[in-house]
């Protein structure tokens, strides 16, 4: 079973991430990212969702032209999870 991050470990990687926001009624964390185009966008949809399927663990995303939104939880803790705060760097180093 995947552990939710307690207070703490959740300030700790808000800390470590601030370009991403709480979002306390899912207790998640999401980001809205901007493009130049909608294939600059598609394409870094593209390399997340690679790197989404090899650690097992998918975004809820949306994206309407040169905008990709993002939101990370973990279903199974019920909230954020390491595996968020992992994803979420993986996503940051794309950029």
């Amino acid at each position: 079973m995947v552990q939710k991050l307690d207070d703490a470990q959740r300030d700790a990687l808000l800390a470590r991430f601030p370009g991403w926001t709480h979002e306390p009624k899912r207790d998640a964390i999401t980001r809205q990212f901007k493009f130049d185009d909608f294939a600059q966008a598609f394409g870094f949809m593209a390399s997340v969702a690679i790197i989404a399927e090899k650690m097992d663990h998918h975004p809820e995303w949306s994206n309407v032209y040169n905008r990709v939104d993002i939101l990370l939880t973990t279903h199974d803790a019920d909230g954020l999870s390491e595996r968020d705060a992992k994803l979420a760097e993986a996503i940051e180093a794309l950029l």
